[in-house]
Formats: C-alpha cells, structure tokens, sequence
C-alpha cells in the first residue's frame, strides 16, 4: 500500500494537476474541494490513515490556516505542504507558525512536489520513530504506534483494544519477531494501569533453579548465593502488568506456582514465611502453541485456561506484506539518524523486492536488514544490490547468478519509499490479449487472468488499490492471485519465492 495523501483545493483544474503529480510519485492521492472536508476526512472516528497533506491556503469557507489550527487543536501530526498563488513571505511565515512543514507557490512543477513530499514523509517517519522509542522506554506505548496499514491486522488491533479497557488476562501468539511485546506494550500503555510499571520476564532465558526466585522473589540466605533480599518481579509489577514472554517455556514445578499465584493474588518468596499479595495483570506470549503443549504433557492445562482467557494471533509479516513499505519507510528514516547518513530514499525495485519475500524473522529481521543496508550503502538511495543476504533469497536452488536479471517492477517504478509496486514484468504486447495458444487451442483461463492482472499492474504503475478497484477483485484475492502465478511459473519463480 503506498502512502496517502490528501489534497485540500477548491480549483478544480489545479486538483487535478496535483493529484496526477501524486499518482505519478507512486502515491495514493485523497481529493477534497473544501477545508471543511480535509478536517471532516483527517478528524472522523474511522478516519483513513493519511500520510501527508498538500493544502491550498486560500479557499472560501475554512481556508488553509484554518484547516491547519483544526489539526494542531485535534492533535494531528500530520505533515502539511501548503500551495498558494501568492508567494508573499508574510504567507509563508504564517503558514510555517501554523504548523505547516513545507510550502509551494502555485502551479508547482512535478520534481519540486516530490521533493517535498519525500522531505515530509521521511521526516515524519523520524519524528514517529522518535516518539515511538521514547514511549517504549517511558512505558507509554499506544496502539498508535504501531506501524500497520493491513486489513489482516484490523481485526487484532480491534480486539486488543477492548482488551486494554480491562485487566482481563491476554494470550499473545506468533511467530518470533512479529511484534508480540509491542503489542502488550500497546495494551498497558492503552489502560488504566499504564501510569504503574510494566515488568518484562523471558521465562525462556531463565535457569529452571532461578525460575522461581526471579518471578517470586526469595529471601536472603534462602539458598546458597542468595546474599540478600529479592523481591521478584510479582511484586515489581504490583498494580501495573506483567509480561511473560515465551510462557511455554516455563518448567511445571514453576508453573504450579504461577498457577497459585493467578488463582490467589498472592505470592510467596523462596525461604519466606508468609504470602505477599499481589495486583498484577498478566499479559503472556508464546511463539508455541500452547495447546499442543498441553496435550503433549508439558504445560499444565489448568494454567492454560487462566492464561488463555483473551487469545491475540499476530499474524507473520508474510500475511501482510503491505506493510513492509511502510515499516522500511521507518526503518530507514531511524538508522539513517543514528548512522548519520544522508539516504533519501529507497528504489523501486528494492521496495518490489524486498514485500514479496516471505521474511521467516518477520519485522525483525526485515529492520536488522535495513539496518545492515544502511550502513554498508554507499550512494543516497538505497538499492536492490544493498540487501545481499534477502537478494539470495529470490534465487532458487542457486539455479541464477547475481549477474542475471531478476524479474522485478517496470523501469516506470518511482525512486523512492511508495509502497505500492507489486514485482511482476510488464507485459511487451500490452493492451492486447491472445485467445489461442500456438498450435491453434484456446489458451488456459488461468494464463489468460495471469496476464490480465499482470498488464492491470504494469497500466496502474504497480498501484494495487486501483488494480483490485478496477479489477473488481479484494487485494488479499489479488496478492493470492499473484503468489500462485508465481508459485506455478519457473520464470518468476526466481523473484517470487522468499523461502
């Protein structure tokens, strides 16, 4: 999914003119002809998600600056570019005060709009990234900060929602590296606990003979090495949340005592002589299937039922690949920061790349791959040849070479971060449609719907929104569509499979 933006002019013509500069950025343009729609589009409950606005200054109702005191009031941060026909700097200088990022006189010509647009969103990708580390170290984390745009993550996010209105306890499962204690991050700092602390335990990176004294606290001479006093991490997290990460992990003759401490709401140090109680929310998560476990005989199925009370599945990075464009978006503006180099952007051909892989680490091991890129690139735009490790990936059975070509976007692709372009080769016969194959048969109805959805993405310019408008055809049918052409035709193989 590519970025969105809004544009907010009364001018018909100059909409217009602004939104095919958009389209031909490779982003996803949002029209409106009032003020008063921008702030209804940017301020309604279900808002869409909008990465940037183009605002005219001048229109008769709500005006550009009054469109620009809404969002400050409604605490949008939102980066806006104002145009205007009158390139006074008292305008500017308002316009800028106002809260505005960038602005451009009209009729703006196409390189200074994506100039502009790529300078905001990179810049609001820092500022979120900024605020997104500085909310998990303050244990302030909300569901905003989670960088999704996916359909398969709407219902989750729902649901977790909910959850943080209450201390119910939650069942986090997935994979490892898809985000499973950002999300209950998200839930705490969502809740009325979140001024309390915010204990973490990898149940999976504890000895089983300090399992007990860690999560329970022990007191001093309790054991051999116990010089003083612990507390235990109950009592750390005592009217805020305690997340046990890998929960499955844990051996029985600790999961006995858990089991009472859930049960009781209270806890007992090793070597103390009485309870200490307790308020604690528990959030567990698993990258194992607790179930199976527990018909295995290795978790107890009593305290599965009292962990597995709210269930969230967080789905792989492969279920959503529409959000990698927005992740390495991210991703970039941050270590480019940290590393102190000036990368404005990466091609379309690596962002094609690097969404259709199937990412067996998931969002971790796609940030230590853009980690790794930037601070081996060389140049200021990061391309295909910057990710080795994923690029050998897309070759099978090490049937290609580096010196080979890979089946990737049409050269039409925008040179930058846009998120929409689907790896797949235009078509050299486009716009027409053969019935029969060589020797005269009808042609196979899947071939012929691989090559209809194939010239729809070359013709759209690897906008699959539209694709799947136009189509009349969900994206999730489109994205499946394209994975079993790939899965079936050796030729693309090569640039489909991430296994």
């Amino acid at each position: 999914m590519a970025a969105t933006i809004l544009i907010a002019d009364d001018d018909a013509v100059q909409r217009r003119l602004v939104e095919n500069m958009v389209q031909k950025c490779g982003y996803e343009p949002l029209v409106v002809d009032s003020g008063d729609a921008a702030v209804a589009l940017l301020t309604a409950p279900d808002a869409q998600a909008i990465d940037a606005v183009v605002l005219d200054l001048v229109m008769p109702g709500l005006d550009g600056l009054g469109v620009l005191a809404k969002m400050r009031e409604a605490g949008l941060s939102i980066p806006v570019i104002v145009q205007t026909a009158h390139g006074g700097i008292d305008n500017v200088v308002s316009a800028m005060r106002a809260g505005a990022q960038d602005f451009v006189v009209k009729p703006v010509g196409f390189e200074r709009l994506q100039v502009s647009l790529r300078n905001a969103l990179n810049t609001s990708a820092l500022k979120g990234e900024l605020q997104r580390i500085r909310h998990s170290r303050e244990g302030r984390l909300t569901f905003a900060d989670i960088i999704t745009r996916s359909e398969t993550m709407a219902a989750v996010l729902r649901t977790a929602q909910k959850a943080a209105a209450s201390s119910i306890p939650v069942l986090i499962e997935g994979e490892s590296g898809v985000g499973k204690e950002l999300f209950a991050r998200a839930i705490h700092g969502s809740g009325e606990r979140k001024a309390k602390p915010f204990v973490a335990v990898n149940c999976g990176a504890i000895p089983d003979n300090l399992v007990e004294s860690i999560l329970f606290g022990h007191e001093k001479g309790a054991f051999t090495g116990a010089t003083e006093r612990h507390v235990g991490k109950f009592v750390e997290a005592s009217g805020g949340t305690l997340f046990l990460d890998e929960v499955g992990e844990l051996p029985l003759a600790a999961q006995v005592k858990l089991l009472r401490a859930l049960q009781e709401g209270t806890v007992e140090a090793v070597g103390g002589r009485k309870p200490v109680k307790v308020d604690v929310r528990i959030i567990s998560a698993t990258n194992r299937r607790l179930l199976d476990l527990v018909k295995s005989g290795a978790f107890r199925e009593d305290l599965f039922y009292r962990l597995h009370v709210l269930p969230l599945t967080i789905p792989p990075l492969r279920m959503r690949r529409e959000d990698v464009p927005h992740l390495l978006r991210y991703f970039l503006a941050r270590f480019a920061a940290e590393e102190n180099r000036t990368i404005a952007g990466i091609s379309g051909e690596a962002v094609t790349h690097l969404a259709q892989l199937d990412w067996p680490g998931n969002i971790r091991q796609l940030e230590n791959t853009v980690y790794r890129a930037v601070v081996m690139s060389e140049s200021d735009q990061l391309g295909l040849s910057d990710f080795p490790q994923v690029l050998g990936q897309a070759v099978p059975d090490g049937q290609l070479t580096h010196s080979e070509p890979l089946v990737v976007a049409p050269s039409t692709a925008p040179a930058m971060v846009s998120g929409s372009e689907i790896p797949i080769a235009p078509l050299a016969n486009a716009g027409s449609l053969s019935m029969l194959t060589a020797t005269g048969e009808v042609r196979p109805l899947e071939d012929m719907e691989n090559e209809i959805i194939r010239f729809a993405i070359s013709h759209y310019r690897g906008q699959m929104s539209e694709v799947a408008r136009r189509l009349k055809i969900g994206r999730s049918t489109l994205y499946r569509k394209l994975d079993e052409a790939a899965a079936s035709d050796p030729a693309e193989g090569g640039a489909q499979d991430a296994s």
